[in-house]
């Protein structure tokens, strides 16, 4: 399956750095959709928090894509959701009164050590 897949599929021209500096801005993009959902409960900013998250996640999602194209699937997916999640947290805190719990910060701290060995290793 996988000599199917690189038969097929062939790899991005772009160097390995390329790749990690699409995959942090797709993490960094991903924090934006989050917020977007929070302000749309709020009946005047409805449409302009799901657009708002809509285009978050669109601009996020290509460059995931252009990342995977060199980055391994697993290291990019994790590294994304990682940068994401804890950027969310961030975001929740400063700006929406969210909890910021000892053992919040400790997952938090938790998240960001796997994102760096993922890159170490990878």
């Amino acid at each position: 399956m996988a000599t199917l897949y690189r038969n097929r599929c062939p790899t991005h021209t772009g160097t390995v750095n390329t790749a990690w500096i699409y995959l942090i801005s797709a993490g960094l993009m991903e924090i934006g959709w989050p917020p977007g959902l929070k302000l749309a409960q709020h009946p005047a900013w409805r449409w302009q928090g799901i657009a708002l998250a809509v285009i978050f996640m669109g601009v996020s999602g290509f460059l995931l894509f252009l990342a995977q194209k060199t980055i391994p699937m697993g290291t990019a997916y994790a590294v994304w959701t990682g940068i994401g999640a804890v950027g969310a947290f961030a975001v929740g805190v400063v700006f929406f009164g969210d909890p910021a719990s000892f053992g919040r910060r400790l997952g938090a701290a938790l998240i960001i050590s796997g994102v760096i060995v993922m890159k170490l290793t990878s």
